[in-house]
């Protein structure tokens, strides 16, 4: 089939699928005004691979087919090290938002592909061939992939099975012979109603007694049973007054499975339980890779309102101000250095693809998390006030009060009002406005959350090099600890 067009990607989303906006049932999804923006954001994906610009970093050809990249295999470093670049300039090119529709697909693949290599191995399944097929379907249609990870969970102090409600995790309710039936229900599904393809992974480690739990699939979201009610939309509006969130902002769901049929092709994971943390752990690194990757544009974008606020406000001078954009450069570069580390030190995971670096990837997430609101702070703080009360295109547009609104925005040495007032109402759009807070509250529990990344980390570190420097400065030798990673990556060493 090769490419498809951003027009016959939107055409393939009017197929029954079942999605709730505030109780009412939504017939379909490319007419629907909130679920249509997040559809425009989602046919960038496919409009890099026809763009003059794009089109080399966007495509590859893969068993001799031009395809996306997004589906490229990672068996070298420089495949681990193009898709970040891929993945930035997808983010760059839509205004610093992130855009999942095909990255966080892709990223639950690789995840796949590595730890089915290892439970074919040990348990004779054939889960390999399954993903493989899907795979190969997926990149020879061009569809668009998203992932249902994060179960709602219930009471999280209780294990799955152990829930008074037992559908706080999706668990297999049924096996037959031409498939299985799942119940339960995954949170924070970012862009299903717009999807061509749903991947289900398991959230965490399992148990024997949680064997029903692990469980791993793919379904198109027109599946009967599947229903997906969406949490808060964008609104249309004037660009500028909202420039980002009225034509870049991605959509979550409550995702209800209610006696979901699986056909067993399509099944990827179904009770080996001991495989669950592998599956989750791999998935949470590759995926804080594209995290870190898309990050780096939303930054670039804050300093440059940072510094250019500073210029028209008249204080680009004062050394307060020089060292708060210090900071972010500091912030930017640090994030930078570790995208570039982790492509640079990626690891051979059993099949033989490249996984980015554990440490480094985690180090890096973690950086870019715990410090977001700081870095907002100082471009809020930089900005002054009028980031969340100057006025609105319309009243720049009205003859009774435009006037005015040109005479009192200007900043130093006369600047032009209009671009200091779009300025600020971008500032507003990207910290201070719904889209801003939910940039604040993702960039703290999206790809996980601070405390899982911090653990990751040490996981996922040799501890041998630093006992090994104690042991020398002390001329002994030390009793035997364990210094290897404990991370259940299925990593090739």
């Amino acid at each position: 089939m090769g490419l498809r067009t951003p027009e016959e990607y939107r055409e393939g989303l009017r197929d029954g699928r079942e999605v709730w906006v505030r109780g009412e049932r939504v017939d379909d999804v490319t007419l629907h005004p909130g679920i249509g923006i997040a559809i425009d954001h989602g046919a960038n994906a496919f409009e890099l691979a026809f763009d003059d610009v794009t089109r080399d970093l966007a495509t590859c050809k893969i068993n001799g087919e031009l395809s996306s990249r997004y589906f490229a295999p990672l068996d070298t470093l420089e495949a681990v090290k193009t898709r970040s670049r891929l993945i930035e300039e997808h983010t760059r090119r839509a205004r610093g938002s992130l855009n999942l529709i095909k990255a966080v697909g892709t990223d639950a693949y690789a995840a796949l592909r590595s730890t089915s290599f290892a439970v074919d191995r040990s348990e004779g399944t054939e889960y390999g061939e399954r993903v493989a097929a899907f795979y190969a379907e997926c990149a020879c249609a061009d569809k668009s992939v998203v992932l249902a990870q994060t179960d709602v969970k219930g009471d999280r102090s209780l294990a799955p099975h152990a829930q008074p409600d037992p559908d706080m995790h999706v668990r297999i309710v049924e096996r037959r012979s031409d498939g299985i039936v799942v119940d339960g229900a995954k949170a924070h599904t970012t862009m299903t109603p717009v999807a061509d393809e749903l991947v289900v992974l398991p959230t965490r480690a399992m148990s024997e007694a949680d064997a029903d739990y692990a469980v791993a699939f793919a379904i198109p979201p027109a599946t009967e049973g599947l229903r997906m009610i969406c949490g808060p939309l964008p609104e249309p509006g004037s660009t500028f007054d909202r420039p980002v969130s009225t034509r870049n902002v991605e959509i979550e769901t409550l995702t209800v499975f209610d006696r979901v049929f699986v056909p067993w092709d399509r099944v990827f994971l179904a009770g080996e339980h001991q495989y669950a943390a592998t599956l989750a752990t791999t998935f949470a690194t590759y995926h804080r890779f594209t995290a870190v990757s898309y990050k780096l544009p939303m930054i670039e974008l804050l300093l440059g309102c940072a510094t250019l606020i500073a210029e028209l406000n008249g204080v680009g001078r004062a050394s307060h101000i020089r060292e708060k954009l210090a900071r972010i450069v500091q912030y930017l570069e640090l994030l930078r250095s570790c995208v570039q580390t982790a492509a640079a030190s990626a690891v051979t995971v059993e099949g033989g693809w490249y996984l980015p670096n554990p440490v480094y990837t985690n180090v890096g997430k973690l950086h870019f998390a715990q410090d977001f609101h700081t870095i907002v702070q100082y471009v809020q703080d930089i900005a002054g006030g009028f980031a969340i009360t100057a006025p609105w295109e319309a009243d720049l547009l009205s003859s009774d009060t435009g006037p005015w609104v040109r005479k009192y925005m200007q900043g130093a040495a006369g600047s032009d009002a209009e671009l200091r007032l779009r300025l600020f109402n971008l500032i507003r759009d990207l910290t201070a406005s719904d889209y801003g807070g939910y940039n604040l509250v993702v960039t703290l529990h999206g790809e996980g959350s601070l405390q899982a990344q911090l653990l990751q980390t040490l996981r996922d570190t040799d501890l041998g090099p630093a006992l090994l420097a104690v042991a020398d400065a002390m001329d002994v030798e030390l009793p035997s600890v364990s210094t290897q990673p404990t991370s259940p990556l299925p990593i090739v060493r």
